[in-house]
């Protein structure tokens, strides 16, 4: 299908009881992924701590080595990478990692336990065929942008998708987007870096104008970011580039051995994430410049009105030394902009030096004072 003939993206739509677009919170998931260790308490625990440091939803990864990695082709594989670090071989480590398929239920109940949304990335169409009827969206993970064939089957479960894209060029996100639009308009693009050695360097390469490419390319689009990198920069910067929806992993200490652990986030980054997030979120504001509620004092305070100079009587036509430009400036006094304006006006009342210059004592019959003196101490 041609992109121009592709259905329109949802703007809006919702996880559970959040809805998630450009005008609402940043949707927080809790990647627990490989971190649960192979050991099922081990996982609900997270989900608690997830909880606790205020995620939205915690997110597990459901894959089965033989259906995501080839043995061979890794042991084969000459291939400098962050994988070449972990000691074992490739397919082991991925064994090791496994989701245990028969924790879904305890899973499940747990996060509902915890009043956290339970979510999964299915690895292969087994899963996706066990899960659906847990799950109230999907995640699906960079690696698997070009496999169509998976990405149509879940965009055909009618359910919102959130598409990881690392690694990935803009023909592949393109691709991947049509293939799912298609069948689904609910959608979360998602800009990510898959680097996972958590090095200093990966900022230089999180390239986060993606997004404003993204908001270009795909109009309406729902972004989030799924990021990799250290601290909170990176997704205090996508936010403020209109990502909604950010995806990190999670731990519960960085210390522990594991592929994932040391680049994770633990309780404590996390809730600090989000504590700063939540002040980024509401100082961008509605993007319409006008005085805030909390400067309506400031605008007396600091901007400046005509004030005369001497005392002076009715009648008197005002001249330019007659008038100064000082603080304060109260409600309905002229401003600085409209000295030229009021030059040459005979005063309406006696007043004195100091006195702020008021709408009130000049004549606004002659037209000649700018409106806009109606918004001072709005």
């Amino acid at each position: 299908m041609a992109p121009h003939t592709l259905p329109t993206p949802l703007s809006e739509w919702s996880i559970g009881q959040r809805r998630i677009s450009l005008n609402d919170a940043t949707y927080f998931m809790a990647d627990i992924a490989a971190n649960h260790d192979g050991d099922l308490e081990r996982a609900k625990d997270l989900i608690w701590r997830a909880k606790e440091a205020g995620a939205d939803a915690v997110k597990f990864q459901h894959f089965k080595a033989e259906k995501i990695v080839s043995d061979k082709g890794f042991r084969e594989l000459n291939l400098a990478s962050h994988q070449s670090k972990w000691g074992k071989p490739v397919f082991e480590v991925y064994r090791a990692a496994e989701c245990n398929r028969s924790w879904t239920d305890a899973l499940v109940q747990t996060a509902k336990d915890a009043k956290i949304d339970f979510l999964t990335a299915p690895y292969d169409f087994e899963a996706l065929e066990l899960l659906d009827a847990v799950l109230p969206a999907y995640k699906i993970g960079s690696g698997d942008i070009t496999w169509t064939a998976l990405i149509t089957a879940i965009a055909q479960k009618g359910k919102p998708v959130m598409l990881a894209t690392g690694a990935a060029s803009m023909a592949d996100v393109e691709r991947a987007v049509a293939t799912l639009l298609q069948h689904n308009r609910a959608i979360g693009l998602m800009q990510c870096n898959t680097n996972y050695t958590g090095s200093l360097e990966n900022f230089h390469h999180v390239n986060l104008r993606v997004l404003q490419a993204y908001a270009v390319r795909f109009p309406g689009m729902v972004l989030g970011l799924s990021d990799h990198t250290l601290g909170h920069a990176t997704v205090l910067g996508a936010i403020a580039l209109g990502a909604r929806i950010v995806e990190k992993h999670f731990t519960d200490s960085n210390d522990r051995p594991g592929p994932d652990h040391p680049f994770s986030m633990n309780p404590t980054s996390w809730r600090e994430m989000i504590d700063r997030s939540r002040e980024l979120e509401a100082a961008l504001g509605t993007g319409v410049k006008q005085v805030e509620a909390n400067e309506f004092e400031t605008v007396i305070l600091q901007q400046r009105c005509l004030r005369l100079t001497k005392d002076l009587p009715q009648g008197h036509v005002l001249r330019a030394e007659d008038v100064e430009a000082l603080r304060p400036a109260p409600r309905g006094s002229i401003l600085p902009y409209d000295e030229a304006n009021v030059v040459g006006q005979p005063l309406l009342h006696d007043k004195q030096a100091g006195d702020a210059l008021m709408a009130t004592d000049v004549a606004l019959g002659t037209g000649v004072l700018s409106p806009e003196k109606v918004l001072v101490g709005v």
